[in-house]
């Protein structure tokens, strides 16, 4: 493959040399940019329409470091592929350069064709990574990276960031703190056509207000005190690409000002700078913030609420989408597991009812730390009850026997059992509503195998048998007998009029005429 009709830069003090490698280039088809020392380079690339798919450049130059080039290229876009030439050559220098992400380094004097394979490759390589982000990408438009779900409030989210991930317009992200708004917004990214731009993300509450202006817009060298060197900023380094603003509702007064004029113009004007610069930068901002209250209360300008507000997704609490927390569970669990080297694979069903009767105040944040931690205290297989933390489990000081995994001192086996049939009745019982016939049924059990049972276990007594409720009506008691007494018939066969009327006298109700 040749990639004929790239874009070149090549960045050299020594005119004779540049000379030579338009020459060379240009035959080869590639459209060449030369630059003769450290500040026409950076012209070229921060001026350039789109980046250059190759930068050459040497490493000493009187007024700059071909490394500080190097960086500079990259900054402006992770594709381009960087060759460093240097007269100088040392070890140091070689891994510093690839340190910094340049594809070769080659040391002169060089053969042209030395050079030209090296940059054909390198074309290439570039090539290659640019196809498969762009198939990541495709992808990622139908399937969002590590968004899960499928309940009804994440199928609503997957239908809107699919309508809205192609638009330009600034996207406001809310919900609880834990509920994945920086994974919706990574999702909105990887399904846009900017997909292959960089996707930065700042979280406005984590950094001083004395810092988070030069974070964002950036400064020159010389600035402000500490300002030994000149820093992009987050807005310029994303140029062409995403930027998430976290917790944007704790922005101070003056740098929500300055955040208006970037969405009204899009430009901004670094510290210390002389001048704008335009910038193409899509922004979503998110908060778990009641950002109308901050409004109303004068904490946040509705000029600015309004900008970002232009389109709004409500992520969901995770209690508020429990048909995901199985899937999120798994999920986790097969993360941590191939982290951690161990052999898990599943929750046992006692397990996966507590993580779904529980309402998770942390939401998804807190259901990964859950499973991480029971993959950490696992010593079986399977995740049970007793692996989960005891406000999930409802452990009492008295363990829970396990239904899979031997304690380290051992069981006695037939306490074990008897306590896990318990358990196992009582649950039946409970789901049936009390209902003996049904819970039964839930345990593939006759009504005689589940009355002996209950006998032996001595949970005979009415209280045990389901919710404290008022009693049935007439009819509901009429046809549970008539059901018990169909099942306890011996040969199977439907029983008579007079034996269901009888029983059901027994049971307290009237008796019926029979119909013969």
């Amino acid at each position: 493959m040749k990639p004929g009709g790239a874009r070149i830069l090549v960045v050299d003090d020594e005119p004779g040399l540049r000379d030579v490698l338009s020459i060379l280039f240009r035959r080869e088809g590639f459209q060449v940019t030369l630059a003769p020392g450290f500040v026409a380079a950076r012209e070229a690339i921060q001026g350039a329409p789109s980046p250059f798919a190759l930068v050459l450049t040497d490493v000493f130059m009187p007024d700059g470091s071909g490394l500080d080039i190097l960086s500079l290229a990259k900054s402006r876009s992770a594709q381009t592929e960087v060759i460093v030439m240097t007269a100088h050559s040392s070890v140091e220098n070689a891994i510093e350069a690839m340190k910094r992400g340049a594809t070769d380094f080659i040391t002169k004097p060089f053969a042209n064709s030395e050079l030209r394979e090296r940059v054909h490759k390198a074309l290439e390589k570039g090539a290659i990574v640019a196809e498969n982000e762009r198939l990541k990408a495709q992808v990622s438009h139908d399937h969002p990276r590590d968004l899960l779900g499928h309940s009804a409030p994440m199928r609503r989210i997957h239908d809107l960031i699919s309508r809205v991930a192609k638009s330009r317009g600034t996207v406001l992200i809310t919900g609880e703190s834990g509920t994945g708004k920086e994974r919706v917004a990574r999702a909105l990214h990887d399904a846009s056509d900017r997909a292959e731009k960089p996707f930065l993300v700042v979280n406005c509450g984590a950094i001083p207000e004395a810092l988070i202006e030069s974070e964002l817009f950036g400064h020159d060298k010389g600035a402000f005190t500490g300002a030994i060197a000149r820093h992009l900023g987050i807005f310029r380094e994303a140029d062409g690409g995403t930027v998430l603003l976290d917790e944007v509702g704790e922005l101070a007064a003056s740098l929500q000002v300055k955040l208006l004029r970037v969405l009204q113009e899009k430009k901004i004007r670094g510290i210390g700078s002389s001048g704008e610069v335009s910038i193409d930068v899509r922004v979503l901002a998110a908060t778990n913030r009641r950002v109308e209250d901050d409004v109303k209360s004068g904490k946040f300008r509705q000029d600015l609420y309004y900008r970002l507000n232009v389109i709004r997704i409500e992520v969901p609490s995770l209690r508020d989408r429990r048909e995901d927390i199985g899937e999120l569970a798994n999920f986790f669990l097969a993360r941590c597991a191939a982290e951690y080297g161990k052999d898990i694979h599943g929750f046992t069903p006692d397990a996966l009812r507590a993580l779904d009767g529980y309402d998770f105040p942390g939401n998804v944040r807190e259901l990964e730390n859950v499973v991480e931690r029971a993959v950490t205290l696992a010593s079986g297989p399977i995740i049970d009850l007793g692996d989960l933390p005891a406000e999930i489990s409802g452990a009492t000081s008295q363990p829970t026997p396990s239904l899979v995994v031997l304690p380290d001192d051992g069981c006695n086996l037939d306490d074990v059992l008897g306590e896990i049939e318990r358990r196992l009745i009582l649950q039946a019982l409970d789901r049936s509503g009390g209902v003996r016939t049904h819970a039964a049924r839930l345990l593939g059990l006759t009504l005689r195998s589940l009355r002996y049972r209950l006998q032996k276990l001595s949970l005979e007594d009415d209280d045990t048998a389901g919710p404290a409720s008022s009693p049935p009506d007439l009819g509901t008691r009429i046809r549970t007998v008539v059901s018990e007494v169909h099942e306890v018939t011996d040969d199977g066969t439907k029983p008579s009029n007079e034996v269901q009327r009888t029983a059901v006298f027994q049971r307290g109700a009237r008796p019926l005429p029979v119909k013969n």
